[in-house]
């Protein structure tokens, strides 16, 4: 109800505030807590810093550098000879002179005089000659089908295990210096592969999966994996005499089996064919890789007697009995694969004359790290040997393309 007595007051008429002003002043208000937030963090993170700086500072002080350099160099000083052992050094592994051991740095330089890649060599009649429908017969072609599936993984195994464990447990420099260039052969090898399938245009996932297919390239995978699984554990360690003897034990694994037997019905396969004057591209890799691998095995029975020399002890009539039955084991592998790649034959060349190839070899390889013969067998492949004869071969390197040019040619506009 209207009272007259209010009409003479002036009435006060609040006006609201408008929406954008309060949002400002919110804003303001807001952004200065904010920065009182910001410099309180800002002060406490300073503080934090300084002293994360003082105690950094004060451990550099106290830091004991000695106990890091006596990991480094074992014994301080220039490194004599006869403190040097293959095994269980504490003499500084880093000096890599004075040498002890001359046969691991002759093996070194002779493998890196022997330096080649694949894609120096010439494959122009192997492309034409596996492409023609009359140039290789189907037992032909399997041979090399089951060689290149094969090969094409072993390297890897073996670089592999070099990187992971041999290298590590060798406490020599002169030895480290070779394994380091036995591992990056074997990266050439596994490349020497890539490049033989790439070119015939072979399917990739059918070759290099014959490791798991194929039961007698299967099998010999596995019985190598399963021989040296002991120093592959991240944990191993040489300490006592039978850690010594599992090293030793696969060691043999490593060079005596696998690139001692493992690889050389393959090889006389290849080389047979190239004599046929077949494959001559693959064939003549095939020499190449043959010629490391001799090196590479060299170097493994030197190893491997060497440790013999130098633990008194350790290689046991058990262990040597242990030893020769994998050897005769491996050779029974070595021939089921030799009948599955080559089930019929070459021309002139049956199955059974491969398999007695590999008993050759074997006694061989028995013999170099002492151990009696077990098949007395003739070889049956005396040409094999001057494959790896290097004076008996044709310079390798009057094959190469060689396009370059002296600094005094060249052309620089």
């Amino acid at each position: 109800m209207l009272s007259w007595d209010d009409f003479d007051k002036n009435e006060e008429i609040k006006k609201e505030e408008p929406v954008e002003k309060k949002v400002i002043e919110k804003s303001v208000i807001e952004k200065a807590e904010s920065l009182n937030e910001e410099n309180t963090l800002v002060t406490t993170t300073e503080q934090n810093s300084s002293h994360r700086e003082e105690k950094a500072l004060s451990g550099l002080e106290n830091l004991d550098t000695q106990a890091g350099l006596e990991d480094l160099e074992g014994a301080s000083g220039r490194v004599d000879v006869s403190e040097k052992m293959m095994i269980n050094c504490r003499a500084d592994v880093n000096q890599l002179v004075p040498f002890k051991y001359d046969w691991a740095w002759q093996k070194y330089l002779d493998g890196s005089a022997n330096h080649w890649m694949p894609q120096e060599i010439n494959m122009t009649a192997d492309v034409a000659l596996w492409k023609s429908n009359d140039g290789l017969t189907e037992d032909e072609r399997r041979i090399v089908m089951r060689n290149l599936g094969f090969f094409s993984t072993a390297d890897s195994l073996v670089a592999n295990n070099i990187v992971l464990s041999v290298y590590k447990q060798i406490t020599n420099p002169e030895c480290r210096q070779y394994l380091l260039r036995q591992a990056y052969e074997e990266a050439v090898h596994t490349d020497t592969f890539i490049y033989c399938c790439d070119t015939l245009g072979l399917d990739p996932d059918y070759i290099y999966s014959m490791y798991e297919t194929i039961p007698s390239i299967k099998e010999k995978d596995d019985f190598v994996v399963g021989l040296t699984k002991s120093i592959m554990d991240p944990n191993f360690e040489i300490k006592t005499t039978e850690d010594i003897q599992t090293f030793l034990h696969d060691l043999v694994g490593y060079y005596v089996i696998m690139e001692g037997i493992f690889f050389y019905a393959g090889f006389a396969m290849m080389l047979a064919l190239k004599r046929q004057n077949k494959m001559v591209g693959i064939g003549e890799q095939f020499e190449y890789i043959m010629r490391d691998e001799s090196i590479h095995l060299a170097f493994g029975c030197d190893l491997i007697n060497t440790i013999k020399t130098e633990n008194d002890g350790v290689w046991t009539d058990s262990l040597k009995d242990k030893v020769q039955k994998l050897i005769i084991k491996a050779v029974d592998q070595e021939k089921k694969y030799a009948y599955d790649a080559c089930p019929n034959g070459l021309l002139g060349i049956n199955p059974e004359q491969f398999c007695e190839y590999v008993e050759y070899i074997a006694d061989r390889r028995l013999e170099r790290i002492d151990l009696p013969k077990v098949y007395g067998t003739e070889n049956p492949f005396p040409w094999m040997s001057q494959s790896v004869d290097l004076s008996k071969e044709k310079n390798f390197f009057e094959t190469r393309v060689t396009e370059y040019q002296t600094a005094g040619s060249l052309e620089w506009d």
